[in-house]
């Protein structure tokens, strides 16, 4: 579907492709069946995801019955909840049950695959100069404490698709000239920062002609863009529920096919299931207690059924999500809706923003029209954001001479312009819009949901106006 079939489909949001059946109109007037404060317009809902209103008695229901009867409903009712959850999304993303497992979050997963993978000199773990902040301070210690070394693909967006097979076909011949080997390939579904859809389907084909393992980060992926694990067969992969799907906080859904579950021994923290191999064990592992009851499922499943005592009642909570989903006329019509406003409202407000703004594209039309995400570039020059830095410490120093610029450089001027800014969101406008200073600009990071539409995002603009010239007047250096 061509990006201007998307747009039209997502302004009309009234009927639903698999069924012609009538679904609800999206926008503004859905904001009451979510939780929000009234007077806070949410549109960061890519970091953090929400849920609607009627999940809520829902969690409260599992949450109760666990402090009613703690024993009951922790050893014996709560595996065959999960077990209902976990088929309920075997379904949606067509892999076998026995291959679904739940964490907490997609970083816990990326640890859980890194931190089980055994690593030989000359092993190398790839990845991509976007990956999200934490799994590359995941990677880092991986390689501090095991002989891994990290290969670190470096680019700036926008860049075509075809940009990441050539990178990782690249490596992989580099590091085997020098006598290692590519074991691991981590790379996103959409990035974080900024925004943008990878072409990781591709990337998990090239991965497998190789020999190299795919470790997916889904964060932003099931609830977000088309997902079909079956076909796809990542060797690992994991997808937050509670960003997109409208599960509660947190809760990730963690796919690992059978032919790779004996790679990964422990979760983390390693807990009742792991069975440590003879040579290890000062103890028989027989002999060593565990309190749970017996379990049918296969040693991978019941390892992760039961992670020390948390509060695993999101997970719990998948079902009703994805009926409310259906309710709102299902995946395909909300992906349809998302998909065509991030592209609209990014536009529109690059418009309104005026001249030095826009938007970030590339040349091949692949970042935008195919995920929720999209990233306007603010209309600030940082040179000139720079000069109004210097020209106060001149008057605060009473320096007249001072060079322009001496006292800050193009780094700095970023991150002190990204806090304020943040900041000043929540404190000034009741709101939050993801920021990042990149590529020498600043570019906020929208998020299109279907309790947005594009008047919340002219809104948004306006906002966004105001606070670049506030910049402008210094008011970033006020602190």
């Amino acid at each position: 579907m061509s990006s201007k079939e998307l747009a039209q489909r997502g302004k009309e949001g009234t009927s639903d492709g698999a069924n012609g059946t009538a679904t609800p109109k999206f926008g503004a007037h859905l904001r009451e069946e979510f939780l929000f404060d009234e007077k806070y317009l949410n549109l960061n809902h890519g970091s953090f995801g929400t849920y609607p209103r009627a999940l809520l008695p829902i969690l409260h229901t599992h949450q109760l019955s666990s402090e009613q009867r703690p024993d009951k409903f922790i050893r014996y009712t709560y595996p065959s909840l999960l077990s209902a959850s976990r088929a309920s999304l075997a379904t949606l993303l067509n892999c076998p049950v026995s291959t679904l497992v739940f964490v907490p979050n997609a970083t816990t997963a990326i640890n859980t695959v890194l931190r089980g993978l055994r690593f030989a000199p000359g092993d190398k773990i790839l990845y991509f100069a976007t990956i999200y902040g934490a799994c590359e301070k995941t990677v880092q210690y991986v390689c501090e404490t095991t002989p891994a070394e990290a290969v670190r693909v470096e680019y700036t967006y926008p860049v075509e698709d075809a940009f990441f097979e050539t990178a990782v076909r690249e490596a992989v011949k580099k590091e085997e000239e020098k006598g290692g080997r590519i074991k691991v390939a981590v790379f996103d579904t959409v990035v974080s920062l900024p925004g943008v859809r990878m072409p990781f389907e591709r990337l998990v084909d090239v991965c497998r002609e190789l020999g190299v393992l795919s470790c997916v980060d889904g964060a932003h992926g099931v609830g977000h863009v088309e997902l079909d694990l079956g076909r796809l067969d990542p060797d690992f992969f994991v997808s937050n529920c509670h960003k997109w799907l409208f599960v509660p906080r947190g809760c990730a859904i963690f796919h690992v096919p059978l032919r790779n579950q004996p790679l990964l021994p422990s979760t983390l923290p390693t807990s009742h299931g792991y069975t440590p191999t003879p040579s290890s064990a000062s103890t028989s592992p027989s002999k060593i207690n565990n309190p749970l009851p017996p379990s049918t499922k296969s040693p991978f499943e019941t390892n992760f059924e039961f992670v020390g005592t948390l509060d695993n009642t999101p997970y719990l909570c998948v079902p009703a999500a994805l009926a409310w989903r259906e309710k709102m006329g299902g995946e395909d019509a909300i992906l349809t809706y998302c998909h065509a406003l991030a592209e609209k409202a990014a536009y529109r407000m690059a418009e309104l923003l005026g001249e030095g703004s826009g938007v970030l594209q590339n040349e091949g039309g692949t970042l935008l029209g195919r995920c929720c995400l999209a990233n306007v570039r603010l209309p600030l020059e940082p040179r000139r954001v720079i000069e109004v830095a210097a020209a106060a410490v001149k008057r605060k120093r009473g320096n007249g001479d001072a060079e322009v610029g001496e006292e800050i450089g193009e780094g700095e001027i970023g991150g002190l312009v990204t806090s304020w800014m943040c900041r000043t969101f929540v404190d000034d406008y009741d709101t939050f819009m993801a920021l990042i200073f990149y590529g020498g600009a600043w570019w906020i990071r929208i998020s299109a949901q279907i309790y947005l539409e594009m008047k919340d995002f002219e809104w948004a603009a306006g906002v966004l106006k105001k606070m670049c010239e506030r910049v402008m007047e210094g008011e970033f250096l006020a602190e």
